[in-house]
């Protein structure tokens, strides 16, 4: 019964450790875009939380796109909430929507 437990806990902390790898939703804001390669470069906003200081900014990210039409609603200025991917030192966008 001992091993059962054991082997139960081990599976559930690796489904949480899994899971983690999902990177959260982000925010930021465009800072340039290159429609031709691509890719575009997003400065990263830090969230409101208690204690943080709302004038700082994070770091500027580049990102090659999946799909090219996932450029064509934002600009370079926008604030947008996205989430991305990194595969061998390079961050994919995987969602980016433009903040109302």
């Amino acid at each position: 019964m001992g091993t059962k437990r054991i082997m139960l806990a081990g599976a559930a902390a690796l489904s949480l450790f899994a899971t983690g790898a999902v990177a959260d939703d982000m925010t930021g804001m465009i800072t340039r875009i290159d429609r031709l390669n691509g890719t575009i470069s997003i400065q990263q906003t830090q969230k409101g939380t208690v204690g943080a200081s709302t004038g700082s900014a994070g770091a500027l990210q580049e990102y090659k796109t999946k799909d090219a039409a996932m450029l064509e609603a934002v600009h370079a200025g926008d604030r947008v909430t996205y989430s991305a991917t990194q595969t061998n030192g390079t961050g994919t966008l995987t969602k980016l929507e433009k903040q109302k």
